[in-house]
């Protein structure tokens, strides 16, 4: 079986710098806000070039901890609306309405899976604080366009870099393009720690500051609290394996790319939507995503040959019973996606003979 994703081999491919490091804060009997965050953060904020990042507990806070952050700094309040793409992973809207922020929704562009640019400004009202772009399968989902909306209207411009470890846009960082950003460090990730871990990356110091008080439990001074906050901090032995594997990142990207170059020059399958790809600096490939009208077919096609595909994502947020008042909603581009989408394997582990492998099955298939 082609695994999609061995994660076991990627975290060989470290094993004695990582078994280095967790030894390292074994010995320091150190756990929780030490060194090794603390260089992470340093790290991470360089690489990134923004001017500070906050370790937290996951993806997910990271971005609930934002929006957290600027309501406690009177810059939302409950009630105030976030536009996200009609698309995206469900941790993107949960982080907001979890906040009692709305979500407003729309659709993508077809061709890239990003959030369309030319519907977001009638999306906007006099309560919309906020526009959330979701770097979705490792493609950057910002335009000029997106941040001229924001400055024309006031808003702040979150990125979700889950899935975009180190994609660029002109040369600038996901993660550095707009105002605040939050990135998860889940194993499976370009970036991935051992368990999950994520950060918030900004160039607002007044938003870090709160931000780093949020995540550990509203506290910027032992016992005394200023909000009430979450327990969300990345741990010593995490922040210390991502240390190891950041130096890493730029050329496990490569290869990820070098795969998905492949993929596209030799998937000839008639019946096989591959993706746009307009400039390689906007794509981390962090997944490769094809789509066809026959997905549920396809998969299980490939699964008998010893491929193992994933579908990212089966059902979309607003068919989702979490968020049942938004079931009779049509988002017909959005459903669209979600019923063709199949991600094929791709790692900086994975071999030729394999990749070669997978293009022979998807193009036989009938």
């Amino acid at each position: 079986m082609i695994k999609f994703l061995d994660i076991q081999k990627i975290t060989q491919q470290h094993a004695s710098e990582i078994q280095d490091a967790v030894l390292r804060v074994i010995d320091r009997g150190w756990f929780l806000l030490g060194e090794e965050v603390k260089q992470l953060e340093k790290s991470y904020a360089a690489y990134t070039g923004t001017d500070y990042c906050v370790g937290v507990a996951n993806g997910l806070d990271a971005l609930r901890i934002i929006l957290r952050a600027y309501m406690e700094m009177g810059v939302m309040q409950p009630g105030d609306e976030i536009i996200v793409p009609a698309n995206t992973y469900i941790a993107s809207i949960l982080a907001v309405s979890d906040n009692g922020l709305v979500p407003v929704l729309v659709e993508p562009d077809i061709d890239t899976y990003q959030i369309d640019d030319q519907k977001i400004e009638s999306a906007i009202t006099p309560k919309t604080k906020g526009i959330m772009i979701v770097h979705l399968y490792g493609q950057c989902a910002y335009t000029e366009k997106i941040g001229s909306l924001c400055k024309q209207y006031g808003l702040k411009l979150i990125e979700d870099n889950a899935q975009a470890h180190g994609c660029k846009f002109n040369g600038r960082t996901t993660g550095a393009l707009g105002d605040a950003a939050g990135h998860s460090f889940y194993p499976g990730k370009n970036l991935g720690a051992l368990g999950d871990g994520g950060a918030v990356t900004t160039n607002d110091k007044a938003l870090c500051d709160v931000v780093r008080t949020l995540a550990n439990y509203g506290s910027g001074i032992k016992y005394v609290f200023d909000y009430q906050g979450y327990n969300s901090r990345l741990d010593e032995l995490h922040a210390a394996v991502l240390g190891v594997k950041l130096p890493y990142l730029d050329e496990d990207t490569k290869r990820r790319r070098e795969v998905a170059s492949y993929y596209l020059e030799h998937i000839t399958h008639p019946d096989i939507i591959l993706p746009k790809i307009n400039d390689w600096d906007t794509y981390v490939c962090h997944l490769f995503v094809i789509r066809s009208a026959r997905r549920d077919e396809l998969q299980k096609f490939l699964d008998e040959k010893g491929i193992q595909t994933l579908i990212h994502y089966p059902i979309p947020p607003h068919k989702q019973k979490a968020y049942s008042a938004w079931n009779d909603l049509s988002f017909p581009i959005t459903e669209k996606i979600h019923e063709e989408v199949l991600s094929l394997p791709i790692s900086p582990v994975i071999t030729d003979e394999e990749v070669k492998t997978i293009v022979d099955a998807v193009n036989s298939f009938r």
